[in-house]
């Protein structure tokens, strides 16, 4: 009777330490909730992909809008993990909130570009060709990073647009140029790059001169938040970022 006893009791070790062992694997069935600037969509989707293959069981949730929205609903309460805006004033409303679990910093750089429609049918060729009454202009709203950036671009090439419609996010300047609803948009490099079966990219001389600064910081505290957070502003970060388009990190 004893020999059963025994083998009993060598089953109930094996399966606590096999417990024990499931119980240790690294973030086993955690969700990462990143919220990140809609021109960060495809840089960031390759990174979420690459983050889950090196953390098994983690599941990055990405949450892509305009900055302002993401920082409205972080403020409102939204359950973000890290927070990856497409400018340091939409980063610092945040920050003023009290909501950031760590410093912000500047892991990308983006500037303007004009979008036009295939072919350039109007043969835009400059800032000043979209101030002809003719050409109908889509930016992004004043509120919304490249939105600001397209203020500022204004105001440096002493030039004056009046926007059929002002936009959201980057993303939805491209669908109303791409789609014919506008002749012609604003919007950063990087999502002229993404769309240019769609569209055709105009450079524009003064771009440097309202260069976007992309901040990213943990919004609440953990080790999974963090090491997203350094994968972005890290080496491998830099260079999936640069695949895209975007510049590279000030200090």
């Amino acid at each position: 009777m004893r020999r059963p006893l025994r083998s009993t009791a060598v089953s109930a070790v094996v399966v606590l330490l096999l417990t024990g062992c499931g119980s240790s694997a690294p973030a086993a069935g955690k969700t990462l909730n990143v919220y990140a600037a809609a021109s960060l969509q495809a840089p960031f989707s390759d990174l979420a992909s690459e983050f889950e293959d090196s953390n098994p069981g983690v599941s990055v949730q990405l949450n892509f809008a305009g900055s302002s929205d993401l920082a409205t609903q972080i403020i409102a309460g939204a359950p973000a993990d890290v927070f990856a805006s497409a400018n340091p004033a939409t980063m610092e409303r945040v920050s003023d909130e009290g909501l950031l679990a760590s410093p912000a910093r500047v892991f990308a750089t983006n500037v303007l570009t004009i979008v036009v429609g295939e072919g350039n049918p109007l043969g835009i060729d400059s800032l000043d060709s979209l101030a002809d009454p003719a050409v109908s202009v889509v930016l992004c709203a004043p509120q919304v990073p490249c939105g600001s950036a397209a203020e500022t671009l204004q105001q440096a090439a002493a030039v004056s647009l009046n926007p059929v419609s002002e936009e959201s996010s980057v993303t939805d300047v491209v669908g109303k140029v791409s789609s014919g609803q506008a002749d012609a948009g604003l919007v950063y490099v990087t999502d002229a790059k993404a769309a240019e079966d769609s569209v055709d990219a105009v450079p524009i001389n003064e771009a440097k001169q309202a260069e976007n600064l992309y901040p990213i910081a943990v919004v609440r505290p953990g080790n999974l938040a963090t090491e997203f957070a350094d994968l972005v502003a890290g080496e491998r970060g830099r260079d999936v970022l640069s695949a895209y388009g975007f510049g590279d990190q000030k200090q």
